[in-house]
C-alpha cells in the first residue's frame, strides 16, 4: 500500500519503538478490558452480586485485566523493536 501524502510516516520512516509500545499497550488494554467484562461479569453474577456491587466489581476486574494485558503487550512489542 503506498504511503498517504502528508502523513506522519511519509518520509520512509515508520513509527518509533515507543510509538509501537504505546499502540501495543492500547490494543492490549482494550482486549483485557473486554475479557475482564466477560469473565468478571459472569463470575460476579455467579457470586450473586447485584446493583452497585456488580458494577464496582466488574469495573475493577476490567481495569485490572486491561492494565495487566496492556503491560504485557507493551513489553512484548518493546522486545520486538
Amino acid at each position: 500500500m503506498p504511503a498517504v501524502p502528508g502523513s506522519v510516516y511519509s518520509h520512509g520512516q515508520g513509527p518509533s519503538c515507543f510509538d509501537r509500545m504505546k499502540m501495543g499497550f492500547g490494543i492490549g488494554f482494550c482486549v483485557g478490558m473486554a475479557s475482564g467484562a466477560l469473565f468478571g461479569g459472569f463470575s460476579a453474577l455467579r457470586y450473586g452480586l447485584r446493583g452497585r456491587e456488580l458494577i464496582n466489581n466488574v469495573g475493577k476486574v476490567m481495569l485490572q485485566g486491561g492494565g495487566t494485558f496492556g503491560t504485557f503487550m507493551a513489553i512484548g512489542t518493546g522486545i520486538r523493536c
